[in-house]
């Protein structure tokens, strides 16, 4: 499965958001640090969801962070805009 849709699996079954979209930047990356060559290692993540609206801005994206678990270590970078 590609790490896109892993990212899209996990978020929609942790948060299901109203809103969600994950967008591989891994292109934009190439050749830097952190490009391992395998085309997913830098995403940008849009998410709005009701179940994190009353949380602070450390407290969302630590729970992203945790929903997203083990593909933390997988992906170099991960840009969020979170609401």
């Amino acid at each position: 499965m590609a790490v896109k849709d892993e990212i899209e699996d996990r978020l929609t079954a942790a948060f299901a958001p109203s809103v969600l979209t994950v967008v591989n930047e891994s292109h934009r990356h190439a050749g830097h640090a952190g490009d391992d060559g395998s085309g997913e290692s830098h995403f940008h993540i849009t998410i709005r969801a009701e179940a994190l609206r009353e949380m602070t801005r450390v407290a969302r994206h630590r729970a992203v962070q945790a929903a997203l678990g083990d593909l933390n270590s997988r992906v170099h970078a991960i840009g969020l805009d979170i609401g």
